[in-house]
């Protein structure tokens, strides 16, 4: 066991060392920070102020468009020709041209200065779009206040029914998120990691470094080393990312959404918002609730137990297929005659990546359990399935099934790598590898 001490201490320092370890742990945090900080923040820049000149040659919408946060109209007495003329010496920043048949042609010209950008241009048309659909009920005689009022909002809130009575609140958007995400995370680290284990042991093969190792430890204790090497590895640049993460999601938040934090009650004040008119517009206030009902949805997760699921998986789908990994190194002398081993051990794993996709559709399904069970597929699948709700014995079950098969797996792998590790020039194949693990010397 001390030898194999050694050799994970040597795997992990010689890694955690690197350069490019550094650089990635300090990377990663900094873009996954980013993309949650980033886009929301460039929402509240918009794409700038625009006060639009007007332009209504139809009469139709003549001092209806509602101004916005960032589009403000107004409707000088002037005709097209002199506000174009004067374009460039006003305040507008566009002239919107509604011409005399736009019921007939559908359409309306934007002239600019500066380009407003695709959700300017959007609320433009849906803002003349909702005047000509109450014009037009108002010229069918259609009280619009009796068409509000048959129009109800629903809300689907979900709760999830236990056999015991309790009722759990869940949002199921939420939980594909945070269980895709968590899939495609394991997905990569699998890879990234174990594609590491391989390569140490063909570097190591091909330097002839191995020859020298071997003459003190046994190989399994070799192969063994190097597994929980990059795994504590793996493991140390994961916690590091998801401290920093927070560190860094924290201070972007306090620093560029400060307005959003300040904000402690989710329908907001008149004063917490500038500009706001007397009175909150309804639907801006249902948009709130359910802001307020996403926020306490996210709350209600079982996020220690999610977690524990996802550092579990993560080193029993990477112990399970580094193994693999580690036999195919020793098989071949070069990475380019790995190709045709990789196969059957990345099928697996792509498709359970593309299952994920399904069994979120039906996360207690039969495809979802087997999956689950198969421990080729259970690190993904079972990352996808917890956020829903998985039972404990369905999620013990999937446990013991793993590590079993990590086990057997190691074994096998392990008469692999005795044999392949001072195995060269000769190009293996199926046929050979079946010997090796038929030999009991």
């Amino acid at each position: 066991m001390s030898k194999i001490s050694i050799i994970i201490q040597r795997e992990y320092l010689s890694r955690v060392k690197k350069k490019s370890f550094i650089v990635m742990t300090i990377l990663g945090p900094i873009l996954f920070s980013a993309m949650m900080i980033v886009p929301v923040w460039l929402a509240t820049q918009d794409q700038g102020k625009h006060f639009i000149e007007v332009i209504d040659d139809s009469k139709l919408v003549d001092g209806f468009l509602k101004n916005g946060a960032n589009v403000r109209y107004d409707y000088p007495p002037v005709s097209l020709e002199v506000a174009k003329r004067d374009f460039y010496n006003t305040a507008y920043t566009a002239i919107l041209w509604v011409p005399e048949n736009l019921l007939t042609t559908h359409k309306a010209v934007l002239f600019f200065k500066d380009h407003p950008g695709i959700s300017v241009q959007e609320k433009i048309r849906t803002g003349i779009e909702d005047i000509l659909y109450e014009n037009q009920l108002e010229a069918q005689g259609i009280d619009l206040a009796k068409v509000d009022a048959a129009h109800i909002p629903v809300n689907i809130v979900t709760e999830k029914q236990s056999e015991s009575g309790a009722e759990e609140r869940t949002n199921t958007g939420v939980n594909m998120a945070i269980g895709f995400g968590g899939g495609i995370l394991i997905y990569i680290f699998i890879f990234l990691y174990g594609i590491q284990v391989m390569r140490g042991v063909i570097e190591e093969k091909t330097n002839r470094i191995v020859e020298v190792i071997i003459s003190s430890v046994k190989p399994f204790q070799l192969m063994m080393g190097k597994i929980v090497g990059i795994a504590m590895v793996g493991l140390t640049q994961f916690v590091l990312w998801v401290v920093l993460t927070m560190i860094l999601a924290g201070i972007g938040q306090a620093t560029f959404l400060k307005e959003f934090s300040d904000l402690k009650n989710p329908v907001l004040q008149q004063n917490a918002i500038p500009n706001m008119p007397n009175q909150i517009n309804p639907q801006q206030n249902i948009n709130y609730t359910e802001a307020a009902a996403l926020f306490k949805d996210i709350q209600n997760i079982n996020f220690f137990r999610i977690l524990s699921a996802f550092v579990f998986y993560f080193l029993g789908g990477y112990l399970l297929y580094s193994a693999m990994f580690a036999a195919v190194g020793s098989a071949v002398d070069a990475e380019s005659d790995t190709q045709q081993f990789m196969m059957p051990i990345t099928i697996p794993l792509i498709i359970s990546f593309i299952a994920a996709q399904f069994i979120m559709q039906n996360p207690e399904g039969p495809l979802a359990f087997w999956f689950s069970m198969i421990p080729f597929t259970s690190p993904i699948i079972m990352m996808v399935r917890m956020p829903f709700g998985v039972p404990l014995w369905e999620q013990a079950l999937s446990m013991g099934i793993l590590i079993a098969s990590f086990i057997f797996m190691t074994w096998v792998a392990g008469k692999i790598y005795r044999t392949g590790i001072l195995m060269y020039g000769k190009k293996i194949t199926y046929k050979e590898l079946w010997k090796w693990l038929r030999y009991s010397g």
